[in-house]
């Protein structure tokens, strides 16, 4: 019953926005209401740090009144970073922790995230917060090599994640249903150094939902030299677990944390996973 509601309500909904959208006057409409939702934006406040964030569907939404509270973690590894280093942050999605070390360590960001229906947000984002001095799009996927391939991903929404670069399995390591795909480059993060001549950096942030431990092997310098980082993983995924053990403890770092928020311990999909914070001495 539930279903046939929503489906008749879309039904509805459609119809009606191809009403009001047919002829001049519903394009102008149509433009008006597009520019309205791209600009929404909402302000966020943690630790006496307040972002101006983008909200133009739920999952942006979300993202924003959930900053505080889903990854506490994250934030307080951001809190804990010395004034002025520099962090790549690989997978960055819409931006919030980039913004966050920006704004709260006045860190140097590397903000690495192919995907573009985020890209736009991302820009959007740093530019609201006045941090185009201080945060640099990488509009490229990190892996363990310099290829070009697909980029597989599991939605087309904005502020989305689950997708991944060269494979086909997601962040649990099974097949993922691709919904959307393009091709682009990937590089190592030797590549990104060497290559594009990108500072090197001080602390590390992963969250690619798949291919961390690939990204790992594709930067075991980089990794030699870093002062800390915070990787996910996900524990039911043995090939990824053991990799980024492996590599992280071979480069000299330690493990201190691994932990993740309640928010995510009472969610069956994705309780598992875990925020690894690895620091070197």
């Amino acid at each position: 019953m539930k279903f046939f509601i929503k489906k008749v309500l879309k039904i509805i909904i459609l119809g009606t926005l191809r009403l009001l959208f047919f002829g001049k006057i519903g394009a102008f409409i149509q433009n008006e209401t597009t520019k309205y939702i791209v600009n929404k934006t909402l302000l966020v406040s943690h630790n006496d740090c307040s972002l101006r964030l983008s909200i133009p569907n739920d999952i942006c939404n979300f993202r924003a009144i959930t900053f505080a509270n889903k990854e506490p973690e994250t934030l307080d590894w951001i809190d804990n970073m010395p004034n002025d280093s520099v962090l790549w942050d690989v997978g960055a999605n819409v931006g919030l922790y980039s913004i966050y070390a920006a704004k709260k360590r006045n860190c140097t960001v590397f903000s690495f995230e192919p995907s573009v229906f985020n890209l736009e947000f991302l820009a959007r984002n740093i530019f609201t917060n006045n941090l185009v001095s201080n945060i640099f799009i990488i509009p490229l996927a990190l892996s363990d090599k310099l290829d070009i391939s697909n980029f597989n991903m599991g939605t087309t929404d904005w502020g989305g994640a689950l997708s991944t670069f060269d494979k086909n399995y997601g962040y649990d390591g099974k097949d993922m249903e691709t919904v959307f795909k393009y091709n682009t480059i990937g590089l190592s993060m030797s590549d990104a150094v060497e290559k594009l001549k990108i500072s090197k950096p001080d602390f590390i942030k992963i969250d690619v939902d798949g291919i961390e431990h690939l990204i790992l092997s594709g930067g075991e310098e980089i990794l030699s030299n870093i002062k800390g980082i915070l990787i996910e993983v996900n524990d039911n995924f043995e090939a990824q677990r053991d990799v980024v053990s492996d590599l992280l403890t071979k480069s000299g770092l330690t493990l201190n944390d691994k932990i993740h928020s309640e928010m995510v311990e009472s969610s069956n999909e994705f309780n598992s996973i875990f925020n690894q914070i690895w620091s070197r001495g």
